[in-house]
């Protein structure tokens, strides 16, 4: 057979194969299902508002996972979407943490505090640059769900009090009669996190978690007014605080290798529980992340944390017994969210599952996400709140929720679009 002729048969062939063996592309068309996406409103705390790097600024709150859900709507019959955005003046907010250097993997932090957004003080109250605009996303940073129907509230909280209209001290609206007080379609509601961080965050020692009953009867009245007019929606479980940067970061394996540079003997790290009890810690104590930015481990006359007579404060240790009271209060939590919200009809996102399953590691599109401190990308300085990939990557397991739920086909977010840790 001729050659030229055999390979333009072969050529043939094989073009042939390629169209005959072409995969059908599934063309996909965006669609509300059951679901009214016309007004939607967020309700939550700080990872609702953007919150990031120990601070509420303006790039954060322009990367709030509400912010994204709300853009991906827009295909479905979504309307627009507004946040309190802080003035461009004022564009860093509260202030908060950045990262000036990592040097051998050793980070040093700084604070911004320029171009901050704070009006006034108040007894102890920080107030804010007032807004005045719509509002579709109603994040207040640390507000608990305990705090949704109590009067006077932006007496206390700065971030709620600046959306609110009027001088500080005269508007006694409560928080759910304010997110409600316009009509809307579907809600997202993440409140509950703070029930319980607020004690976890500072070794047991701050504000005790909401009572189990009244987290329930709570969240159940929440949950009532949102459906009373017939709105659909999807609501967030509360995520299990003890596997995030903040307590997984400074572990006693790490203190003690510190320690032993310069003293060598040194095998035990001593604390102080929540029982009152001295002890050397173990591996199932959980330390925070601000005893290693307190910088505090050796130090004074009796080297802190190194002898019995000067302990580890309480504060920056979640001693094993303690731990096991968080996860309780948690798991109750949880439990309730999800029996009020399968109830109602709700969609649910599984936060807790969430975190956990991208704590250990995972891929997204490529980019390497773990819980691991500043190099994970997933969560940010303050080693609690996301950074805005960790929130795309939140908007994309609440539009799949909502989308399961409801039979809609919102697009998912494009989480190659935003940054991890911002590093120096």
């Amino acid at each position: 057979m001729n050659s030229k002729y055999f390979y333009k048969v072969g050529l043939a062939l094989a073009i042939f194969g390629l169209v005959s063996c072409k995969p059908n592309i599934e063309t996909f068309t965006p669609s509300k299902g059951t679901a009214d996406f016309t007004r939607y409103i967020a309700l939550g705390n700080s990872l609702t508002a953007g919150f990031s790097d120990g601070g509420l600024y303006l790039e954060g709150q322009q990367n709030s996972f509400p912010g994204m859900i709300a853009e991906q709507m827009k295909s479905v019959g979504g309307g627009s979407f507004s946040t309190p955005f802080f003035p461009a003046a004022q564009f860093n907010g509260t202030g908060y943490l950045k990262l000036t250097a990592l040097t051998n993997g050793v980070p040093t932090f700084g604070k911004e505090t320029s171009n901050l957004a704070i009006r006034g003080q108040v007894g102890g109250v920080t107030l804010y640059a007032k807004y005045t605009g719509d509002i579709n996303n109603y994040g207040v940073p640390n507000i608990k769900l305990a705090h949704a129907r109590l009067s006077n509230y932006g007496n206390f909280n700065g971030l709620f009090e600046r959306m609110l209209p009027g001088d500080y001290g005269t508007n006694p609206t409560t928080y759910l009669d304010f997110v409600t007080a316009k009509p809307w379609t579907f809600f997202s509601n993440w409140l509950g996190n703070n029930d319980i961080l607020a004690y976890a965050s500072v070794g047991a020692t701050g504000d005790l978690p909401t009572p189990k009953a009244l987290f329930a009867s709570e969240y159940s009245a929440v949950i009532d007014k949102l459906t009373s007019t017939g709105a659909k929606g999807v609501v967030g479980t509360i995520p299990d605080v003890t596997t995030t940067a903040y307590f997984r970061t400074v572990t006693l394996a790490a203190l003690l290798k510190g320690i032993q540079v310069t003293a060598p003997t040194v095998d035990k790290i001593y604390i102080k529980t929540g029982a009152g009890v001295t002890r050397p810690a173990t591996a199932n104590d959980l330390f925070t992340l601000t005893l290693n930015s307190d910088n505090v481990i050796g130090k004074g006359n009796i080297p802190y944390g190194l002898h019995p007579l000067n302990p580890v404060e309480s504060k920056y240790v979640l001693d094993i017994d303690e731990v096991v009271v968080v996860n309780d209060y948690i798991t109750s939590y949880n439990n309730s969210i999800k029996s009020i919200a399968n109830a109602k009809g709700l969609a649910i996102m599984d936060a807790y599952a969430l975190l956990n399953e991208y704590s250990s590691g995972k891929a997204v599109n490529g980019i390497p996400v773990s819980g691991a401190f500043i190099t994970g990308n997933l969560f940010s300085l303050d080693g609690i709140h996301l950074t805005p990939l960790g929130y795309a990557i939140t908007a994309n397991a609440f539009i799949s929720a909502i989308n399961a739920k409801y039979g809609s086909s919102i697009p998912v977010v494009d989480v190659t679009k935003y940054r991890g840790v911002k590093l120096p």
